[in-house]
């Protein structure tokens, strides 16, 4: 089981990869075959979970043509808020819920489960002509992107004086984005907290394109997003400092990821669904049709995906979710 170390959060993978239903069940539904429903399903939030979401509902519209699934991309913290708002049925989310964001589905009267579907590894990039950095520290990225550096820490020199006296030009994830919440707390250790004066987007292919463009740039993103861009894309290897994981820098990979070397940045990647949903069997059936195949659609777009009986803990505690929305 992949064991999370990120400085400040003591996070721990198995309460993290436990759906946890949150708050009371209202509503329901039972799920049926898929070529039996019929209806509308509105999905938003993470870009990072988007290609799995996204290669879900492919294959599901296949089995259940009359179902209409929507997916859009406005970061994690821009779907939470369209989730706790009621706006939505199922939510893409690079981070857990935070708790600002139950209050506010709690006024609204909204409860939700979360489902873990996979794991990612924050992967950091660089031009392909980039041939100084070798490999990065979690130290040499926090003097990168701590609020203090910004306009005063601007060249590659002042990371490490063998670097070259040349401006390094950022990228990452707007601040929307659970990718860059993510970020921030394991290598700042706050979530939120970076400078500002960087090239942002929700999209990670926005980044993908500056940092392939740049030979002076350095970005973040999701590993599905350098797997699917590698030829443009250099990697950076991460090292924690914390012998305990494994000495030296660790490249991310399928395998570093699932098994916790490469930390602090593996991570799992979630969905929530919004218990009112339940009532509409489309929800159900499309939920249940996600866990029974996101560990090979997770592979198939870069990720890596969970052990199968995790997905099969998924399915039951999704169910006994839906039951007990049923009976309110």
């Amino acid at each position: 089981m992949l064991n999370f170390r990120l400085n400040n959060l003591k996070l721990n993978a198995a309460a993290l990869l436990g759906a946890t239903l949150l708050f009371s069940a209202c509503g329901g539904g039972n799920s049926e075959s898929g070529s039996d429903v019929s209806g509308n399903i509105q999905i938003d939030g993470s870009s990072t979970v988007y290609p799995i979401t996204e290669a879900v509902a492919e294959e599901y519209r296949a089995e259940a043509p009359d179902v209409r699934v929507t997916v859009g991309v406005s970061g994690t913290g821009g779907g939470f808020k369209k989730f706790t708002r009621g706006e939505i049925d199922i939510v893409n989310a690079s981070r857990q819920i935070k708790s600002s964001e139950q209050e506010v589905a709690q006024q609204n009267g909204i409860s939700f489960i979360e489902l873990p579907v996979a794991y990612d590894g924050l992967t950091v990039v660089v031009h392909p002509e980039n041939d100084w950095v070798k490999e990065m520290t979690t130290e040499d990225l926090k003097k990168i992107w701590e609020p203090a550096a910004q306009g005063t820490v601007k060249k590659w020199n002042q990371i490490r004086p063998e670097w070259p006296d040349q401006e390094f030009h950022l990228y990452g994830p707007g601040v929307e984005s659970g990718t860059y919440d993510y970020f921030t707390e394991a290598v700042v250790g706050e979530s939120g907290s970076s400078r500002g004066d960087y090239t942002a987007s929700e999209d990670d292919n926005v980044l993908v394109q500056g940092v392939s463009t740049d030979p002076n740039a350095l970005g973040f993103f999701g590993f599905a997003y350098y797997e699917e861009n590698q030829g443009k894309l250099k990697v950076v290897p991460v090292d924690d400092m914390d012998d305990s994981n494994g000495t030296g820098a660790v490249t991310p990979t399928l395998e570093t990821v699932k098994d916790g070397s490469y930390a602090p940045l593996s991570r799992p990647l979630f969905i929530y669904v919004n218990s009112n949903a339940t009532s509409n069997p489309a929800v159900v059936d499309f939920v249940n049709f996600y866990l029974e195949n996101a560990g090979e659609l997770s592979q198939e777009v870069g990720y890596i995906p969970l052990p199968a009986e995790m997905y099969k803990e998924q399915q039951q505690k999704f169910k006994s979710f839906t039951e007990g929305s049923a009976k309110k």
